[in-house]
Parts: C-alpha cells; sequence; structure tokens
C-alpha cells in the first residue's frame, strides 16, 4: 500500500477547499445583525418589532399577575405589581436592540 505523495494539489487541505468552494461554503459569511445592533430590515419590520415586544412583555406580565392573583385568591394587587414590571421588561428589551454593542471595549 503505498500512497502517492504528491504536491499541494494532493493535500487534504486543497481538496477541502475545493469541496467547500464547489459546495457554495466558501462564501464570506454575511454580517450578524445581532452584533451590529439588531436592526435589520424596512421600517416597518422595526416598527412591527417594536410593538410586538412591547405589547408581549405587557401581555405575559398580565397573565402571570392574574394567575397568580387566582391562585391566591387576592384582589388584583399582583396584577397591578406585574404591569410596570411587564412594562419595564418591554423597554428593557427595546434597549437591548436600539443600543449599538460596542465590540472594541473589553466590557461585556
Amino acid at each position: 500500500m503505498s500512497q502517492k505523495t504528491g504536491g499541494p494539489d494532493n493535500s487534504f487541505e486543497t481538496r477541502l477547499q475545493a469541496a467547500r468552494r464547489k459546495q457554495g461554503l466558501d462564501a464570506t459569511p454575511k454580517p450578524d445583525l445581532a452584533v451590529q445592533g439588531g436592526l435589520g430590515g424596512s421600517p416597518w419590520s422595526i416598527g412591527m418589532r417594536v410593538g410586538i415586544e412591547l405589547v408581549s412583555a405587557l401581555v405575559v406580565a398580565v397573565a402571570i399577575g392574574y394567575g397568580l392573583d387566582r391562585l391566591f385568591h387576592t384582589t388584583p394587587i399582583l396584577t397591578v405589581v406585574f404591569v410596570p414590571l411587564g412594562g419595564a421588561a418591554g423597554i428593557i428589551n427595546l434597549w437591548r436592540v436600539f443600543v449599538p454593542k460596542d465590540s472594541g471595549s473589553g466590557r461585556k
């Protein structure tokens, strides 16, 4: 069993690169929108995302508060407590989307 030792055309790395190019896997990767700040698309899509994130955070908070009120047989005290928490959660989610990420500094 003798293996043919050839030039760089016969190496595994070269064959792998050729196969990746043939399959289209060696193309330059598209920049990740989450790393760049998360904003991509038309103004309509950004507006829909903002609205959905705010409303969904509030709906989840109201559902949790209402469920806990029913579970503990309390007046709507917990619903009143969870509504501002849901609003704050929605605003924090939007803050994470709109504030640009600073990849140059060492902070996380």
